[in-house]
């Protein structure tokens, strides 16, 4: 069971992974060993999954998030995989999660304007069959971008 030791250290880990243990355990009150031992604890068992870098999509010349919402001609098994393996493996999609609701997929990309998102949809996404319909919305801006729900 954790403890709010435990998660004071992984939400100093979600703003900082690369945190060296000895300032990681000065924020959250521990010794440097006792720290490290929680470190690993939370690994071993499973609450880190893993460490990422995120890049920076306006640096890459992707700074237009675009959040896309499909619906597919049919719902069985074999379609549900089908396009969710072609899905994954577009490398403009940052996430894309099955729904329920009027939608079946709920997709977020990363383009370069409106060239980069049509583009994008041509070459890629309508490649993939199986779409019925599918509608796109433009981020205007980012309010909160986190990894992981922690409790306070």
């Amino acid at each position: 069971m954790l403890d709010e030791i435990d998660y004071r250290i992984m939400r100093e880990l979600q703003e900082n992974a690369r945190i060296k243990n000895a300032d990681l355990a000065e924020k959250v009150g521990l010794s440097p060993s006792p720290c490290w031992t929680r470190v690993r604890n939370l690994e071993k068992s499973g609450y880190i999954d893993r460490y990422v870098t995120i890049f920076n999509d306006n640096k890459l010349g992707l700074p237009d998030t675009v959040i896309i919402e499909v619906t597919l001609e049919k719902h069985d098994d074999e379609m549900l995989d089908k396009f969710g393996d072609a899905l994954a493996r577009l490398p403009e999609v940052t996430e894309a999660y099955l729904v329920t609701g009027e939608y079946d997929y709920l997709i977020k990309a990363s383009v370069h304007g409106t060239e980069g998102y049509e583009k994008f949809l041509r070459k890629s996404l309508y490649k993939i069959p199986g779409i019925r319909h599918s509608r796109t919305s433009f981020s205007l801006r980012c309010l909160k971008r986190s990894f992981s729900a922690l409790p306070k």
